[in-house]
């Protein structure tokens, strides 16, 4: 058998109209809020970043309407462009600069802002740290006392020593002048060699002659 208690049956007839106003209670806010916002105009807000000293373009600064998913970054020579609503408050960050925020006004007549936005640096003061490479300063001294010193004199001494000089002798480039002379060197065989091949002294009958009579002086004789 239903029942047929009277509380019952009341709750059962009002509960459409409980339904009914607890679903207006929810979509009445958030049609107000859709209102508000078509009634919102967009703007064009364009603008340009200096530094403190409004001399430089920022770069690659952080521009966006919290919440809202919109956002964009300054180009090369500090320029921005990008669209907002009517009171929104854009942000603009980057490492290194303090963070600002622009407030759009609630009511704009026209539907452009431009702007030219200065950030100053945020200078951040850290704690002193003492970076030791020993745990204590104890292990500290007995390194100390325990290190190999070496005479910064005996060091000069093999840097100067001929072996150590005879190598830097040869590797060392050529100078100025040897450049010049092998270059003049160069130029002269080159003149040489434009009328034909040099003459091979081997062959010379002339150098023979001559290579015979300092044999017949002793010529060759060891002194």
């Amino acid at each position: 058998m239903p029942s047929t208690d009277p509380i019952f049956v009341k709750i059962t007839q009002l509960l459409p109209f409980v339904l009914i106003l607890a679903f207006g209670v929810f979509l009445l806010p958030s049609q107000s809020l859709a209102q508000d916002q078509q009634e919102k105009k967009v703007i064009q807000l364009s603008g340009i970043i200096l530094n403190a000293d409004s001399t430089d373009a920022v770069p690659g600064v952080n521009i966006y309407v919290p919440k809202k998913g919109r956002g964009t970054s300054s180009g090369r020579f500090g320029y921005f462009s990008m669209p907002v609503l009517e009171g929104d408050s854009v942000v603009f960050t980057f490492i290194g600069l303090k963070k600002q925020t622009f407030k759009v006004p609630d009511k704009v007549e026209n539907d452009r802002i431009s702007l030219i936005l200065t950030m100053e640096v945020d200078e951040i003061a850290l704690a002193e740290i003492e970076v030791m490479p020993y745990p204590t300063e104890e292990e500290f001294k007995r390194a100390v006392i325990a290190m190999n010193v070496v005479d910064p004199m005996s060091i000069s001494r093999a840097n100067m020593s001929p072996e150590m000089l005879l190598r830097w002798a040869e590797s060392m480039p050529a100078s100025g002048g040897e450049n010049f002379r092998y270059f003049q060197q160069g130029q002269m065989l080159q003149n040489q060699d434009l009328y034909g091949p040099r003459p091979l002294r081997i062959l010379d009958p002339f150098a023979w002659s001559q290579f015979i009579r300092s044999i017949k002086r002793g010529d060759l004789k060891s002194k």
